[in-house]
């Protein structure tokens, strides 16, 4: 129930102006959230590099109904491109990119269209781009475009969500050879018929999507901090003879760092997801919303600095 109250913070827009307006501590938010300009995501990608680790970066901003708006982040996330090439850092530094904050609800055409650009100007640089995935509204257009997408350029990465009923079967048709797929557990507020509502069911539909996608052809990308899944996808992949490098585990930035640095360690590619960007109120809580203990912090922030 805590989780469903989170979500639904996430959309109510009189809590967002009241907790962006609060005196929270910079600590809070840069737990999640890198900062709020490239300087910032390109400082975290180079300290996060240096541990060994791989990053995505994902500019925070979705649901974009106006196109001078959509048209604005697409040109940031080549603003980004191009200061990660001068920086060397496209090796080993991919973007997210949802859908919605580059025209999606406006038109699809016009998101693929930026998209189109983006993939264009990150396979010039060096690098890839992967789509987020947003709720279930938006499942088939994220997938059409995906589809169109990779006609040209056949890295751009799927996001997937285990708690969506209709995943295990996506997982089936994107599980090619050359495919990029995502599988993380879904973090939006959905309707029973689509989406499963027990962490059980979630747990188990992830297990089950996770052996499709490691069975397959193509190349998973294991997103979740679960230590019993993490131990899972372990024993899995070497039951599916997956050699290291053919697989990577992905976090969230500031969720379980150690972790992160003890499979890097252990020869394992690590990515983290890094978001920034002044948007951060509906990241924020659905971070919160997966991990209510971290309600706990954040209040506990809050207070301390009034």
């Amino acid at each position: 129930m805590l989780r469903s109250v989170i979500l639904a913070a996430a959309r109510n827009e009189r809590l967002k102006r009241l907790v962006t307006a609060a005196p929270v501590s910079r600590s809070v938010v840069r737990r999640f959230v890198a900062g709020a300009g490239v300087d910032d995501a390109i400082r975290v990608s180079h300290e996060l590099t240096g541990q060994g680790l791989a990053v995505s970066l994902d500019r925070l901003g979705e649901d974009t109904t106006e196109r001078e708006h959509a048209a604005a982040n697409a040109k940031a996330y080549l603003a980004l491109l191009s200061g990660l090439a001068v920086e060397g850092l496209t090796g080993s530094t991919e973007l997210s990119v949802k859908l919605s904050a580059i025209g999606q609800a406006l038109d699809p055409r016009l998101a693929i269209e930026h998209a189109r650009e983006i993939c264009a100007a990150a396979e010039a640089a060096g690098t890839t781009v992967t789509l987020d995935m947003e709720d279930h509204t938006t499942t088939d257009s994220t997938l059409a475009i995906l589809a169109e997408l990779r006609r040209d350029h056949p890295s751009t990465g799927a996001v997937l969500q285990a708690y969506l009923r209709r995943t295990e079967t996506d997982c089936r048709e994107l599980a090619y050879a050359g495919s990029r797929v995502r599988l993380c557990k879904g973090a939006y507020n959905e309707p029973a018929e689509v989406a499963y509502a027990d962490p059980f069911d979630v747990d188990r539909s992830y297990v089950r999507c996770l052996k499709v996608l490691l069975a397959g052809s193509g190349y998973p990308m294991v997103a979740t901090h679960d230590p019993r899944l993490l131990a899972i996808a372990a024993e899995r992949a070497r039951w599916y003879g997956r050699e290291r490098g053919s697989y990577e585990y992905q976090m969230l930035y500031g969720v379980r760092p150690e972790e992160q640095k003890r499979l890097a360690g252990r020869g394992e590619t690590v990515r983290v997801y890094v978001p920034y960007g002044d948007e951060w109120y509906g990241y924020l809580m659905r971070r919160l919303a997966e991990r209510p203990a971290n309600l706990t912090f954040f209040l506990r922030s809050m207070v301390s600095t009034r």
